[in-house]
């Protein structure tokens, strides 16, 4: 938790929550809200968890700026599927920029790849285009 109280004006706001419940050693939710660095401690806050959610998030499902996981959600993503600005999947990426087997971007770099421009073994097609018509 950052050492500011949050009714003092001009305080940073900082929420931290760790389900009590488990799974394979992690909270199975960890929700990590406010600063990245905590100003009381200057260390890192991350969420860890099956699901993690905050500026930096590394889980099983994880939702953040900085977001790590199977399934990533978040202003840079990396993981097996992601949704993201900046987007690297090994499976599938979504994003401004995306890089994976199945990229779909602005700039997609990908094995099957659509957006803006793409780069790419196989290019997608937009649904409903025909190909030699």
């Amino acid at each position: 938790m950052c050492g500011y109280s949050a009714k003092t004006p001009g305080a940073f706001y900082c929420f931290e929550y760790v389900s009590k419940r488990k799974v394979f050693g992690l909270p199975l939710l960890h929700v990590v809200l406010g600063p990245a660095v905590d100003p009381a401690t200057s260390k890192i806050r991350i969420a860890k968890g099956i699901v993690a959610i905050g500026g930096i998030a590394v889980g099983v499902l994880a939702i953040g700026g900085l977001a790590l996981g199977v399934i990533a959600i978040g202003g840079v993503g990396l993981g097996l599927i992601v949704l993201g600005a900046a987007s690297i999947g090994v499976a599938i990426a979504v994003g401004a920029a995306a890089v994976g087997f199945v990229a779909i971007g602005g700039a997609a770099f990908g094995y099957y790849a659509m957006g803006g421009t793409a780069w790419c073994v196989h290019a997608l097609e937009a649904i409903g285009k025909m190909s030699g018509s």
